[in-house]
Parts: structure tokens; C-alpha cells; sequence
């Protein structure tokens, strides 16, 4: 008879969130395997378990997964955990799943803190739908394309960022939502130094800039208002048209005319070039 696979949300950073059932099934289980070992022992050396521990993370999951389905399937139990939080979000423990699911192990969920949501109700923006999006790439180029294919997003959209990427990420949302677009700085989430900053982009690049931001962010940008959708792309055109006028390349004027109208920057752009090639 197969084991079974718990997916068992840790803290994401204040111990007391850590749950009666979540402490009991790490007790139960045969092995437990974590992100970072050292990191989780520290977590059971606090309530006192004592169990096996196996290393699962993104780079060593192709070869760490194997081993534990096949612990799974001679009928060991196994508890999956992060580092904080829930596994299987924007974490390598969806292959995992994947691969149990494939393989007939039953897999339950053992809920825990996730900084999404907690990022969300703190946010004061719509949450009745949401987009997560995760980390963006530190790429320039696949983080700027990243984030113009959500330029007509209308829900709610939420980002973690690391404190190094935070002010280049922010220059480039605004570049690409403007400035006025409003946003939600969630850092250091249940720990001593919970922070919730509610402003606008130009307001969260301004701020960032004076004050280097420290620990890990959650970050949550209202979506495109649907009056957006009312400007036709002749309009947003002429609007990219006019920058171009004051001075601004094509690419930096169709830019700012896609952060104003919810057309995306480069169909502005081609489109300007299409346009002036059908006049010659």
C-alpha cells in the first residue's frame, strides 16, 4: 500500500502561526522533505520533532523527487514544507505533486500562511479577483516583456520581490502601468518589522529611492481600469504622436502612451511604424 504526501504550510515568519494539525503531522510522518533543511530543522527543534529529513528544492528537485516517490510507494508518509509557507506556490513542490498525481499517491494539504493573501487583505484594494504573478525574471528584457503582456490585466495583481530588485522592478512598472497606478508594499509580513506602504507608483519609485528597502516584499498593483478599453488605438496613436513631438523616441513615446491608454508599448510601436510606412 503507497505512503501519502502532505503538503504542510510553515510560518512565514511568526512562529505562533504555526498550526496544532500542521505540528502533528510532522510528528506522524516517516521523513519530511524541505527546501532548506537547515531552515526547517530549526523550526522542529523549536516545538521538539524529531524526524528524518531529506533536501527538495528547485535544483536538486529532478533528482530528489524520484527518490521520495519511491519511499511514497513502498508506503512511507512524507511531509513536504518550504522554507515559509505553503510548497507547491510558485515553488518547485508542484512537480512533486505532479508527480504523485501521476503515480496514484494520494496527496493532502495541511493549510498554512501564504504572504499572498496575507499581502491582499492588507492591500485595501479590489480582492474579489486576483492575478498571481510570482517573481519576475531578473532578466531585463523578460521582466519588461513580463510585464507588458499584463498591461490590460484588470484584476488585482500580486509580485514578490526580492530587496535588491525592488526599485528597478518598480521603475519598470511604472514605466509600463503608470505612474498613478496604485500599489501595496507588504514587507517582512507577521515578522517585528511588518511594514504595509499604500501609495501609487510614482509615489512607491519616489520612496524607494530616499529609503533602501529592506526585507522581502509582497507587492499588490490594482488592474487597468476598464475605461482604458474605451480608447481606440487611432487615439492612443495620436497620443504616442504627440510625445514624439515634444521630443521622446518612438519607442519612449509609445511607451508612455501605453501606460496612459492600456494599449500594450509594442503595438503602439509597430503600429506607428506601420502607420508612417503607409504614408511614404
Amino acid at each position: 500500500m503507497s505512503g501519502k504526501l502532505y503538503l504542510v504550510g510553515t510560518p512565514i515568519g511568526n512562529l505562533g502561526d504555526f498550526s496544532p494539525r500542521a505540528r502533528s503531522v510532522l510528528e506522524e510522518v516517516d521523513f519530511i522533505a524541505a527546501e532548506d533543511t537547515r531552515v526547517t530543522l530549526k523550526l522542529l527543534n523549536r516545538f521538539d520533532i524529531h524526524k528524518p529529513l531529506i533536501s527538495y528544492f528547485e535544483h536538486n528537485k529532478y533528482a530528489s523527487g524520484p527518490k521520495i516517490l519511491e519511499r511514497l510507494l513502498g508506503g512511507e508518509s512524507c511531509a513536504l514544507v518550504t522554507d515559509a509557507g505553503m510548497p507547491a506556490i510558485s515553488d518547485p513542490g508542484e512537480d512533486m505533486v505532479r508527480l504523485c498525481a501521476e503515480n496514484g499517491i494520494e496527496v493532502m494539504s495541511v493549510p498554512g500562511p501564504v504572504a499572498v493573501c496575507t499581502a491582499l487583505a492588507l492591500s485595501a484594494l479590489p480582492t474579489g479577483r486576483f492575478c498571481f504573478e510570482g517573481f519576475l525574471s531578473t532578466s531585463n528584457k523578460s521582466r519588461r516583456e513580463h510585464l507588458e503582456s499584463l498591461v490590460n490585466e484588470r484584476r488585482t495583481m500580486v509580485f514578490y520581490e526580492a530587496p535588491h530588485k525592488l526599485l528597478r522592478t518598480l521603475e519598470d512598472m511604472r514605466s509600463t502601468f503608470g505612474g498613478t497606478r496604485r500599489i501595496s508594499l507588504c514587507r517582512e509580513l507577521t515578522k517585528v518589522h511588518e511594514e504595509t506602504l499604500r501609495t501609487d507608483l510614482d509615489g512607491a519609485v519616489r520612496h524607494f529611492s530616499e529609503t533602501p528597502p529592506k526585507g522581502e516584499f509582497v507587492l499588490v498593483i490594482e488592474g487597468a481600469s476598464e475605461e482604458k478599453k474605451e480608447i481606440s488605438i487611432e487615439e492612443a496613436l495620436r497620443i504616442a504622436e504627440s510625445y514624439r513631438s515634444e521630443g521622446l523616441s518612438r519607442k519612449a513615446a509609445a511607451k508612455k502612451a501605453a501606460a496612459e491608454t492600456g494599449f500594450g508599448s509594442k503595438e503602439l510601436y509597430d503600429a506607428s511604424l506601420n502607420e508612417e510606412n503607409t504614408i511614404l
